[in-house]
């Protein structure tokens, strides 16, 4: 038998339950980080040498041998790299679809600089050794100390890290926070006329910023 003392539910009731929605707009600020850091590793690691005999001018004793001759790189790694970084910069300051379409842009730069580290890795050693033929000293390929340099490995990280960030900027970027509307350029039609016996000096520039002809 119960005790009649006891507080009881009413029938139907539910029991409250914590909220467990996540907060998406709170990931801007860290992916927009993560973005910023993949992509200025994969732009300067990209227009940097991948590929390299070091010290090749001493090594190869050939009449033309430079180092720059024997360093070589992928010039659109850099330049994918670059538009990544303006990618970002936009997503800063837009909003609405046009928000959605740069971050798509960005994800296909990333993927873009997936297939350039790739096409790097599986050609350069072959170009290096065509590059040794070319000059008279391919007898020498398979002595020399050539290999992949440290900004081919820095452009790597960078890479994937903005493989990741432009994922979750596609996932995430519909809920993120844009820019106030108060930086955008003034319309012309905030406000409506000002009365010149009335106003003062600072109201009547602002009407003239705006657009306005204080004295009709």
């Amino acid at each position: 038998m119960s005790d009649p003392t006891e507080p009881t539910e009413p029938a139907g009731a539910v029991e409250p339950t914590e909220p467990t929605e996540r907060k998406p707009r709170s990931t801007f600020g860290p992916v927009l980080l993560l973005g910023l850091v993949g992509a200025a590793l994969a732009a300067v690691g990209g227009a940097k040498a991948w590929y390299a005999v070091p010290d090749a001018a001493d090594t190869i004793d050939a009449p033309v041998a430079t180092t720059d001759q024997f360093a070589l790189d992928m010039p659109l790694a850099g330049a994918l790299g670059l538009v990544l970084l303006a990618c970002w910069g936009v997503l800063l300051v837009t909003r609405g679809w046009v928000r959605r379409a740069v971050a798509v842009l960005g994800l296909v730069s990333s993927l873009g600089l997936v297939a350039t580290f790739i096409q790097g890795w599986r050609t350069l050693p072959d170009d290096l050794a065509d590059k040794l033929t070319e000059t008279g000293t391919g007898q020498l390929a398979g002595s020399l100390d050539a290999g992949f340099t440290g900004w081919f490995w820095a452009a790597g990280v960078g890479i994937v890290i903005s493989v990741v960030a432009t994922l979750l900027a596609v996932r995430l970027v519909p809920s993120w926070p844009a820019m106030g509307s108060r930086y955008d350029a003034p319309t012309g039609a905030q406000s409506g006329p000002v009365d010149v016996e009335r106003a003062n000096d600072g109201e009547l520039w602002k009407a003239i910023d705006e657009g306005h002809d204080p004295t009709l």
